[in-house]
């Protein structure tokens, strides 16, 4: 990639729906984004950009590889002239004791030289807020929310201070919300007070997109954040502000029309997904893959659902889902062990993808966080321009160096609303 100035942002991404999360978000603010699929090769060629999101599939490894891997995406971006570089984490902030988020934190803010970090996973526009460095969805704190039965990650706490310390190496304070009512300089003036206290990172309450500016206002200048896509509309608002953004960047355009038939695979099991799927039935083709079999007979389950697509994508849309309700995955789990069957899933899906792309499918909406991972892995995709929302989070994308372009949704398991699958294929059309 060759760009005629620095990047005015980059972002380290810890899954692939949050890397789309957030390229959208900055597009929409007003920054000329591009989702990259890992560190880009050097023969990949893309656009002059205001800011690029390297999108990892980390946030489940082991902790010391998603270190390794995070490491080297912040040098690519910092070698491109990103003076700030945001750790873009789920708005639910889905990691165990072990990590990722609190070793992949203290890895590059040492590495930005920075003595402290400012960590939130607000986005009020998802209905994620900060209150006393508790998470929220909606009125529910996280831990009693649907979204704590994570099947790789489960979050059973909602205080982040708490969650945060048990996974860094450093102590973890706190800038509440009465502090980031006062502006920007308060925000910084309780960073420098928690810096002194020798904490390594602090929790920022923001309830609405204010809160959020507040804060993106605060840090601009430092050279590392963490946060969900919230902290990166903040970030965007205040380069834009600065004069380091793109006029038309929202609602960029993603090119000539693609033609070819067009899927959706669905591999969470969040309830949002399970609604989605249930309403599709009325619209498309569904096929329900049985998970136990997914373990015993993998390769039988992948050419019967091919063989079902097949028969029919040459007269609209199918969807294949392999979800299912969360007692039954449990179920599974404790059977096989929640890896394996979280892999056999993922590894299923993925070659059914492959199968779909071959048999002339350039349309494709993938539901669920590590399902769109191994995908977008299967297919060998690099890089995506980011073109319309679809739901809030969720844009359509179309693919970057590759000679056939494919057009692609990768919708996190709770994101989007019960016609999800219907508008998604709708604005690809």
């Amino acid at each position: 990639m060759t760009t005629a100035k620095p990047l005015a942002l980059g972002c380290v991404a810890d899954d692939y729906t949050g890397a789309s999360d957030l390229a959208n978000t900055l597009t929409k603010a007003g920054l000329r984004t591009i989702q990259t699929i890992g560190v880009p090769a050097s023969d990949l060629s893309l656009p002059e950009v205001d800011a690029v999101v390297v999108a990892l599939k980390s946030r489940s490894i082991p902790a010391d590889e998603a270190v390794a891997r995070s490491r080297e995406a912040d040098t690519w971006l910092r070698e491109r002239g990103a003076s700030h570089v945001m750790f873009k984490v789920c708005s639910t902030f889905d990691s165990t004791d072990a990590g990722n988020i609190g070793p992949v934190a203290d890895a590059l803010r040492e590495a930005a030289g920075e003595a402290i970090a400012l960590v939130t996973p607000a986005f009020p526009e998802t209905g994620r807020s900060v209150y006393q460095g508790n998470l929220f969805v909606g009125a529910l704190p996280l831990n009693e929310s649907p979204l704590k039965d994570h099947p790789l990650n489960p979050m059973r706490d909602a205080n982040l201070v708490r969650v945060l310390a048990r996974q860094s190496r450093h102590g973890v304070g706190l800038v509440d919300i009465a502090t980031v009512t006062k502006g920007p300089e308060a925000v910084s003036a309780r960073l420098g007070a928690l810096t002194a206290e020798g904490k390594g990172a602090a929790i920022a309450d923001a309830i609405f997109d204010h809160d959020l500016e507040t804060l993106g206002r605060a840090i601009v200048s430092k050279t590392f954040s963490v946060g969900a896509s919230g902290l990166g509309l903040g970030l965007a608002r205040a380069l834009v502000a600065d004069g380091r953004g793109t006029r038309d960047a929202a609602g960029a355009a993603i090119g000539d029309p693609v033609g070819g038939h067009a899927a959706c695979l669905a591999g969470s099991c969040s309830q949002a997904t399970l609604g989605q799927v249930a309403a599709a039935e009325a619209l498309m083709p569904v096929l329900r893959l049985d998970a136990g079999r997914l373990l015993s007979e993998p390769d039988a389950v992948v050419a019967e659902a091919l063989a079902f697509a097949r028969e029919r994508i040459g007269q609209g849309p199918v969807l294949i889902a392999s979800s299912a309700e969360p007692e039954a995955v449990r179920a599974l789990q404790s059977r096989h062990g929640s890896e394996a069957a979280g892999h056999a899933v993922e590894a299923a899906l993925s070659a059914i993808a492959e199968g779909l792309v071959a048999a002339g499918v350039r349309r494709l909406v993938i539901a669920g966080g590590e399902t769109s991972g191994a995908c977008v892995d299967r297919l060998s995709l690099r890089a995506f321009l980011v073109g319309p929302e679809i739901a809030a989070g969720v844009p359509v994308l179309r693919t970057a160096g590759r000679p056939e372009p494919l057009l692609l949704a990768l919708k996190s398991g709770n994101f989007g609303g019960p016609d999800f699958f219907a508008r998604a294929l709708d604005m690809m059309q």
